[in-house]
């Protein structure tokens, strides 16, 4: 358990940023319920299958291929019998839309999508689909894969955007709509720090459009824990990174509480268009609340994956 944790006081929920994933789900019976889960075989995403499922839940297991998903699910071993595998790679949108079919396939309405997957910081420019691929990643792979499950949802479903405290290090436009592949200027952490306001933009947008119904979405910023989130970022910032952080931050349990507690806790019924934070909501930068940058990122979020075919 990081000291810092450890250290900060619980808040409104009873839970706080020293709860573990299993902690906040403890005494739910997710029996029938089936949710989907990206970025399942490491980290946060390995102890969210596995908690999910240890609380009798059905997880649709997503990883970059199907092997890497089964990997994870035997990783988690009894907890995780039931899970499916399935192969997500978010940069490639035939490989989302294949997902999303698989996942219609099944038939199941989903009780949650937690959208978990992503990467960090890279130390160099790269462009996949003419787009800087932190922001295909992270926020356009799963605008792509959320969208086109909309009607796959409960009727009370919920959408958890994983996002994060560098949201904040986003440009100072927010979203740089005239730079999104990077090629006239680009740095590791504005460019995370873009994709991450881009994952509360659209939970926030996603929100507003899900009014009027039980659905709801919400965004989480997970904390800052020692997982192989950091393996883009050059081996001896990421070994830094991840002594630090084991030692004074989050373990990965404590890191996967938030997204479990607003994947299926019985209090966030309901709630929607939140920024969570050790359980319990937190506020963001005013541009993560902007709701007129919201629905242009949406817009322009639609058009290019109508563009990516």
């Amino acid at each position: 358990m990081g000291l810092f944790a450890s250290l900060k006081p619980r808040g409104p929920s009873g839970f706080g940023a020293s709860s573990t994933a299993e902690q906040v789900t403890r005494g739910l019976d997710l029996a029938g319920q089936t949710f989907l889960l990206t970025g399942c075989n490491s980290g946060i995403g390995l102890e969210t299958l596995r908690v999910l499922g240890l609380r009798g839940a059905r997880v649709l297991a997503a990883a970059r291929t199907e092997d890497k998903a089964r990997q994870a699910i035997a990783a988690c071993g009894p907890s995780a019998a039931g899970a499916i595998p399935l192969a997500c790679e978010l940069s490639e949108p035939a490989s989302v839309r294949a997902c999303v079919a698989a996942v219609k396939a099944l038939g199941a309405p989903l009780a949650a999508i937690v959208a978990n997957a992503g990467i960090m910081a890279l130390p160099k420019l790269e462009i996949v689909h003419g787009l800087e691929l932190q922001f295909l990643t992270n926020h356009l792979g799963h605008f792509l894969l959320v969208t086109e499950l909309v009607d796959a949802l409960a009727d009370d479903g919920r959408v958890v955007l994983v996002s994060s405290s560098a949201h904040r290090r986003a440009p100072r436009a927010g979203i740089d709509f005239d730079n999104l592949a990077g090629e006239t200027g680009y740095a590791p952490w504005a460019a995370y720090g873009r994709s991450k306001l881009a994952n509360l933009l659209f939970a926030k947008e996603l929100a507003r459009r899900l009014a009027g119904s039980r659905r709801t979405a919400n965004a989480i910023h997970p904390g800052v824990i020692g997982t192989n989130l950091t393996r883009s970022m050059g081996a001896a910032v990421a070994a830094i990174w991840s002594v630090t952080s084991r030692a004074l931050l989050k373990s990965v349990p404590q890191g996967a509480a938030t997204q479990c507690y607003v994947a299926c806790h019985p209090d966030v019924a309901g709630v929607s268009g939140e920024c969570f934070s050790d359980c319990n909501v937190a506020r963001p930068s005013a541009l993560a609340l902007d709701e007129a940058l919201a629905r242009r990122l949406w817009d322009e979020s639609e058009r290019l994956v109508a563009a990516l075919g």
